[in-house]
């Protein structure tokens, strides 16, 4: 789902995120036609680098038990 909203709205999926500056940077970039494709780029690496980081943190958890 976070996928499909980072498609249509890279900016809206930043802000869900929690970095609401660069959700409002992505919302100026995606303004432009051009720009729609660099914004979307930047969201979806935002969303893999957040599953990244939360299986990171699992995997830490775990050794430390």
């Amino acid at each position: 789902m976070r996928y499909v909203l980072a498609f249509f709205l890279p900016w809206l999926s930043l802000i869900l995120q929690g970095k609401i500056v660069s959700g409002i940077i992505c919302l100026i970039l995606q303004i432009t036609i051009i720009g729609w494709i660099p914004a979307f780029i930047w969201a979806f690496t935002s969303l893999n680098r957040m599953y990244a980081d939360r299986r990171t943190t699992k995997i830490i958890n775990e050794i430390k038990k």
